[in-house]
């Protein structure tokens, strides 16, 4: 349970009185999960220059507490374990103990609503929360909290699976933990820290931009009053993220970029940025980092093509950003709603990917994504990674949202042939073919996907100038 410790009221604990001299950090509360076979680093608060003792299942640690009343420590590596074990930090007279404590697998999912969304809104809700019930599937939620000053520590709980518990937690967090489950003799905690409507530089460190002439246009909105808090670059990184870091994680998944679709080509700089600084926070190297590519959606009186150049971020930031996967969800999504409610295949597109990169399933993680082309008179060839097995339409109707254009730069319809595992693109009014483009603009809904049923993502062969380019 929760006490107020030391003007720290966030800290999690368990059995101490309020007067207490010792206390962990809120993500050290009772049914957590540790990441197996990584150092853990342990860290909490007292009052200043105590010496503090920490045991976490057979390893004790001592420590001398820091000027303000901080004090960290590490342990060796542990196995996974569905068996609790003991973590206890003691100073004098004074004992926390945090309970049920067990090691296995740990992701942090993050972002704006989609990744926030609860179970109780999506498809078969219902049906989803009677079976919400796993003793070792957990989840920390993360409050809220924006702030212009860099937070040592969040506020927040960590939650058993169950039907009565299910409904308020992430949707897709936790049907990737269940996927994760399902093929992985573990327990798996997902710490949730989400909030809905936010840029992705408001995840971001403010430090990041200040070297940034690129990005000035960015940081000044920093201390805009007319801007909300939440979309203040660096505001959420301090409130909901830094006092995360170190706590030992196998990696992130992500849903955001509908708040950054107007400035769509600007998201090519600030998202592999912000998975830079989140990386450099955790101390930890490039851990993996899977991120579900924005649904369609008809955004207003907004260009069409802003969507697309978001898409073409995303992916080019799945190809240039080490040890990223993108969950493509052209098939899934809602043209006519920005929270399309099937979560439960976004999950599991995102649990592939770490299925197969970083515990060695033998599985396909992703639909075709945009290889290269060739121009071959008066048609273009497109080839495709994830389609060594072939193509297909899922409707097994001709392949749609396929355009083509000439030097004049006007695209027309294209007819779009599947020979193997490339496709052939041509149009009757485009002689001499520049450039393919496929499903560009935000309400596509295309049915191009790979024999493991997957969808292709958006893409273009050109690289002619985005509508987005100038947009800050």
């Amino acid at each position: 349970m929760s006490i107020a410790l030391l003007l720290i009221p966030s800290l999690i604990s368990a059995s101490v009185e309020p007067a207490a001299k010792v206390g962990f950090a809120a993500i050290f509360g009772d049914h957590m999960v540790v990441q197996a076979g990584r150092t853990l680093p342990v860290w909490g608060f007292s009052e200043p220059f105590l010496p503090v003792t920490v045991r976490l299942a057979d390893q004790t640690r001592t420590t001398l507490s820091a000027p303000d009343g901080t004090w960290r420590v590490t342990f060796s590596p542990l196995r996974a374990s569905s068996e609790p074990i003991p973590l206890e930090a003691s100073s004098g007279d004074a004992r926390v103990e945090v309970r049920d404590v067990v090691v296995g697998e740990v992701w942090i999912c993050s972002g704006q609503s989609n990744m926030e969304w609860p179970l109780s809104a999506t498809d078969h809700a219902q049906e989803d929360i009677a079976s919400a019930n796993d003793n070792l599937l957990r989840i920390f939620t993360v409050k809220n909290t924006a702030s212009d000053t860099a937070l040592q520590d969040v506020t927040g709980q960590w939650t058993v699976v169950t039907p009565a518990s299910a409904g308020p937690l992430t949707a897709i967090g936790y049907f990737f933990a269940k996927n994760l489950r399902a093929n992985l003799d573990s327990p798996v905690g997902m710490i949730d820290t989400t909030w809905g409507g936010t840029p992705v530089e408001a995840w971001t460190p403010a430090s990041a931009f200040e070297a940034r002439p690129d990005l000035a246009s960015v940081f000044e909105r920093r201390n805009n009053p007319q801007v909300g808090a939440q979309h203040r670059p660096g505001y959420l990184f301090d409130g909901m993220v830094r006092g995360l870091a170190p706590f030992r994680i196998r990696g992130a998944i992500w849903y955001q970029g509908e708040s950054n679709v107007s400035r769509a080509w600007q998201y090519r700089t600030l998202f592999p940025l912000m998975i830079e600084e989140w990386r450099a926070a955790w101390k930890q190297g490039a851990f993996p980092f899977y991120f579900a590519q924005i649904a369609p959606f008809r955004y207003g009186n907004q260009n069409p093509e802003n969507c697309a150049e978001l898409w073409e971020a995303q992916l080019h930031t799945y190809r240039t950003t080490p040890r990223t996967g993108m969950a493509v969800t052209m098939d899934i999504g809602n043209v006519s709603d920005i929270h399309p409610r099937n979560k439960r295949e976004v999950g599991r597109r995102l649990a592939l990917w770490a299925l197969a990169n970083d515990y060695g399933r033998e599985v396909v993680c992703s639909g075709p994504l945009y290889r290269s082309s060739k121009i071959e008179g008066s048609a273009i060839w497109i080839e495709f990674d994830f389609a060594e097995d072939g193509l297909a339409a899922s409707d097994g109707k001709p392949l749609t949202h396929f355009v083509i254009a000439g030097q004049d730069r006007v695209f027309h319809e294209a007819k779009a042939a599947m020979v193997g595992s490339k496709i052939r693109v041509s149009s009757d009014a485009v002689r001499q073919p520049l450039s393919v483009r496929f499903a560009w603009r935000d309400d596509a809904v295309p049915n191009l996907v790979n024999r493991n049923g997957l969808p292709a993502s958006p893409f273009r062969t050109d690289d002619w100038p985005a509508v987005t380019r100038e947009n800050r």
